[in-house]
């Protein structure tokens, strides 16, 4: 089916309407003659439009003679009268040969110079040590060695573990791989876990170190929850001389040893969001239909290839690309491909309802609370308020508290002998 339709469209065809009284008969007789019809379209009771290619006409005249039908050709269609179009038209032939040989000769040339996957190193160095193995725009795609150019930027960089080099139509991909190198902790003294946030302590499990806050304290952010300074107490030696009548023992003496404490201090955690929603909205939202626009502007004249040139939505949202040929050889080409896609809105108004809007104020309030939540914390509570503001309005307004257990201990390192403020 497929290559009977490039057939067709080598050697020409036409969609015609036939009328008149004996249509089936008339599909009949053509299809017993040998004529392939096609896209048969039934346009009423007495017509249908059908495509035929242009060497079946003649024969078709007969037919309709016989079955007392006539028929007229509605369009043309392939190479035929394509190439008797542009006889007529001498000028746009040339122009768009022209333009297909030079979008040809262009596409011979390295445009673009892409850089992935670095992350610390920097792209713009990767792309100055490609350029001098040979590869930067302007230059052509036969005359680049990619084996040379990522063999080089090895070399030349030598974090990098892995470089591979691509050409896809005008555009070459860097793509590297870095070598992770292992970071050691440099910050091996004393710290302590102080508090990242305000809470209400639920439990301390010390791991390392000297437990500050204990249950049921609240705390405020930067409060030191796990001691890194560990005292012990060192008593005085009183076994073999007992004190005199009267005289009280020695003060305890304590020793400080510096840690860096580890430990779970878990806390109750409050957040608030707030959410609002009119009983009355209007809703915009993107539909599945687009239309595309391709245009060429070269200099300050502007040519569409394809698709519409102004919006065929009432309500659109247009988005522009613009793609434009770099410097070659100093010398710059002022043509400018442009892609304008028109995205169809659809308006509706949606009447919530106080109950309605209630449940969607009070989702936007916990979604903007949840959003403060970091992750691990445990919600074991949610609750809603409506906010009144004393005033007759076409809003409800809503402010959602969610409670969490969640671990607020966060490591501050010290210097040894500092005084701690508890």
């Amino acid at each position: 089916m497929v290559l009977a339709r490039i057939l067709s469209f080598i050697l020409g065809y036409v969609s015609m309407v036939i009328k008149g009284d004996f249509l089936e008969k008339y599909v009949n007789m053509a299809t017993s003659r040998g004529i392939y019809l096609w896209d048969i379209t039934r346009l009423g009771k007495d017509q249908i439009m059908v495509k035929v290619r242009i060497s079946d006409v003649r024969p078709l005249r007969h037919i309709a003679r016989a079955t007392k039908c006539r028929f007229k050709i509605h369009q043309r269609f392939g190479l035929p009268f394509l190439v008797d179009r542009l006889k007529k038209r001498k000028l746009l032939a040339i122009g768009g040969l022209a333009f297909l040989v030079i979008l040809y000769f262009l596409s011979s040339f390295v445009w673009f110079v892409d850089v992935s996957g670095a992350e610390k190193l920097s792209k713009d160095e990767i792309k100055k040590y490609a350029a001098e193995s040979g590869l930067k725009p302007g230059v052509t795609k036969w005359g680049v060695d990619t084996k040379e150019v990522e063999k080089s930027i090895r070399e030349k960089l030598p974090s990098v573990a892995w470089v591979g080099v691509t050409l896809k139509g005008t555009r070459a991909t860097i793509e590297i791989a870095e070598r992770k190198l292992v970071v050691e902790d440099e910050n091996r003294g004393p710290a302590h876990i102080v508090a990242a946030k305000a809470g209400l302590i639920k439990e301390v499990l010390v791991l390392k170190g000297q437990a500050i806050a204990k249950e049921g304290d609240t705390v405020l952010p930067g409060q030191i929850l796990i001691s890194g300074e560990v005292k012990e107490e060192v008593k005085p030696d009183t076994t073999n001389q007992p004190l005199p009548e009267g005289q009280d023992p020695p003060e305890a003496k304590f020793i400080s040893h510096y840690v860096q404490a580890k430990g779970i201090v878990r806390a109750r955690v409050w957040y608030e969001g707030y959410g609002e929603c009119p009983l009355n909205e209007i809703k915009e939202n993107m539909s599945e239909r687009q239309k595309t626009s391709t245009r060429i502007k070269f200099g300050g004249k502007e040519i569409i290839i394809s698709g519409p040139k102004n919006s065929p939505y009432q309500h659109y949202k247009e988005e522009m690309t613009s793609k434009s040929l770099p410097k070659w050889r100093n010398i710059e080409i002022p043509v400018e491909l442009i892609s304008v896609q028109f995205k169809e809105k659809v308006i509706t108004r949606v009447n919530h309802g106080e109950t309605g809007a209630k449940n969607v104020a009070g989702q936007k309030a916990i979604e903007e609370a949840k959003s403060r939540l970091p992750n691990g914390a445990r919600i074991v509570e949610e609750r809603l308020e409506e906010i009144s503001t004393g005033k007759t309005e076409d809003l409800i307004r809503v402010r959602a508290f969610i409670e969490t257990i969640e671990d607020i201990g966060q490591g501050k390192p010290f210097k040894a002998n500092e005084e701690v403020n508890y």
